[in-house]
């Protein structure tokens, strides 16, 4: 089999796999369990097997949710040769759609297994927050309604990679959600939404097209950059809020030194368009990760 000369990736082949897998957004999964066994660290009740049980679980659920996401956008339209951001497997012709679905379904089978051992630790309500999951995760952009598809995107992400993931973290190993895993919670989720308003701010010509009606496509570029000011807005905030009102010590303010990396994103986010905004894109993944990174390592020391 040839290569292609885009991703030098065979059909069919192991890195063709690992393409679709799309492991720059796993950060999107490590931060919340990192932060939510911060918050667990911080009630002095952390448990390291669900914590790893719950780290493992998110990335099967994130490879899912991406195996998914690429072969129904493919089917739908949305992703075309014109594409912008990077290359998909089932539009490029790497892995063939029925392949992606058994693909989906081990990685969404390897997450419930995770999810056994998190429900003997915790009880039923991770059953309910796996299964929730991972209909969301295929309900993205499969199935009559997808969320994407109709604006609710950003709400998925702001929701389930923030106060599901980083809560529910925090929950199996303590058998509560605090209010300071309530509080850390916020700025996970809204920079793992700047994630996508940068992704959604860059495909929305070609989403009209395929009638993909994302915030971007229904309220235009203005939106989106005011969007995208806010999540930054909350993020930092956050961190500040808690150390005022005493729920974390002034460790908890380490994240603010990626400031200044958080502005740069911002204005390359207000003058570019297209293709250029993937680097913007990474760039706001890596935000992620070291703000987590940061807001984890604060929230533990005294």
């Amino acid at each position: 089999m040839t290569p292609n000369p885009k991703t030098e990736a065979a059909p069919g082949s192991a890195r063709a796999w690992l393409l679709a897998a799309r492991p720059a957004t796993l950060t999107a999964a490590f931060v919340p369990v990192a932060v939510g066994t911060a918050c667990a660290v911080a009630a002095g009740s952390p448990r390291w097997d669900t914590a790893a049980a719950a780290l493992l679980g998110a990335f099967g659920i994130q490879i899912g949710t991406n195996f998914a996401n690429d072969v129904f956008d493919a089917e739908k339209g949305a992703d075309t040769e014109e594409r912008l951001g990077p290359t998909r497997a089932v539009q490029a012709g790497l892995l063939d759609a029925r392949a992606m679905r058994w693909g989906m379904a081990v990685a969404f089978l390897f997450a419930t297994l995770c999810g056994v051992h998190l429900t003997l630790a915790a009880g039923w309500p991770i059953v309910a927050i796996g299964t929730a999951s991972i209909v969301s995760g295929i309900a993205y952009t499969g199935g009559p309604f997808p969320l994407g598809y109709n604006g609710l995107g950003d709400v998925f992400v702001l929701g389930f990679f923030g106060l599901v993931a980083v809560c529910g973290t925090c929950f199996v190993q303590t058998h509560d959600v605090p209010a300071l895993a309530l509080w850390a919670s916020l700025p996970v989720g809204a920079l793992a939404t700047a994630i996508l308003v940068v992704n959604n701010l860059r495909d929305r010509h070609t989403d009209v097209k395929a009638g993909k009606r994302t915030l971007a496509v229904r309220f235009g570029r203005r939106f989106v950059e005011l969007e995208y000011a806010a999540l930054l807005l909350v993020s930092y905030a956050t961190p500040v809020g808690l150390s005022i009102a005493g729920l974390a010590g002034p460790w908890t303010l380490l994240p603010l030194t990626t400031l200044p990396f958080a502005a740069k994103l911002f204005g390359q986010l207000r003058t570019r368009e297209g293709a250029p905004l993937n680097d913007t894109l990474a760039g706001t993944a890596q935000l992620l990760l070291f703000f987590g990174v940061l807001f984890s390592i604060g929230l533990v020391l005294p």
